[in-house]
């Protein structure tokens, strides 16, 4: 039956989206309890009800005019109806941190971003695409950032949230100031700052990025599973 548990005691990690849209994105929330997305505002993910086996027609009402909605983990293999088109399709590997790596320098100069921040971070974002950034972005979570002479040069900061969980997210380096641990120093602090709040950090790299996935090890995340994505869109 269509809403039932065919699959039980899946982890709420293996359905992230989800389970942010239910607990820590709930505010942002917009469907019901068969499928939903986050305000598209604040970034373009959506997810269909745990358990569903009646594909993503769910999530065709929630397609923003001439947008598109990323979908993680299950719902990525999930057939979409005529009306639907899977316009990307990508495998992830998702990472999580129970501890957090010393760092082997001082931290460099950095600050907790806010509203007056915004248009910074955007254009950093759209520069160096760190993954789905939106103009509301920076109000999902905390994010730090570095800035050299009057100019945001990195950040990092946190996307979704669900009860124990909180996703390392928005990490980016201007071209012009990479190779110098920038980035790395922000995720280790924001990673942190998770655990000290009692939350394992996790965050999602493509599985075919080994280096990166092999940087983000030096900071003490392992690859817990790896998880389908894709990126759907009107017909």
């Amino acid at each position: 039956m269509a809403g039932s548990d065919w699959r039980p005691n899946i982890h709420p990690l293996d359905h992230p989206v989800w389970h942010s849209l239910r607990s820590g994105w709930s505010a942002l929330a917009q469907g019901d309890d068969h499928a939903m997305r986050l305000d598209p505002r604040h970034g373009p993910f959506a997810a269909v009800a745990d358990g569903r086996r009646d594909g993503l027609a769910a999530l065709q009402p929630l397609i923003p005019p001439d947008g598109e909605l990323w979908v993680v983990g299950r719902d990525a293999t999930l057939a979409p109806p005529p009306a639907m088109h899977v316009a990307r399709t990508a495998l992830l590997a998702q990472m999580v941190a129970p501890t957090v790596s010393s760092a082997k320098g001082a931290a460099p100069d950095w600050r907790v971003l806010d509203e007056d921040d915004a248009q910074d971070m955007l254009e950093l974002a759209l520069l160096t695409k760190p993954g789905p950034y939106r103009f509301l972005t920076h109000r999902l979570g905390r994010f730090i950032g570095i800035y050299k002479d009057n100019k945001l040069v990195a950040m990092a900061g946190e996307r979704m949230r669900l009860p124990g969980f909180t996703e390392v997210s928005g990490v980016c380096t201007h071209p012009d100031w990479r190779g110098r641990g920038l980035a790395g120093a922000l995720m280790r602090i924001v990673m942190q700052t998770m655990v000290d709040r009692g939350e394992t950090p996790f965050l999602h790299a493509y599985a075919a990025h080994e280096k990166t996935i092999g940087l983000y090890r030096t900071l003490g995340f392992e690859v817990r599973a790896e998880l389908p994505m894709a990126v759907i869109t009107a017909a």
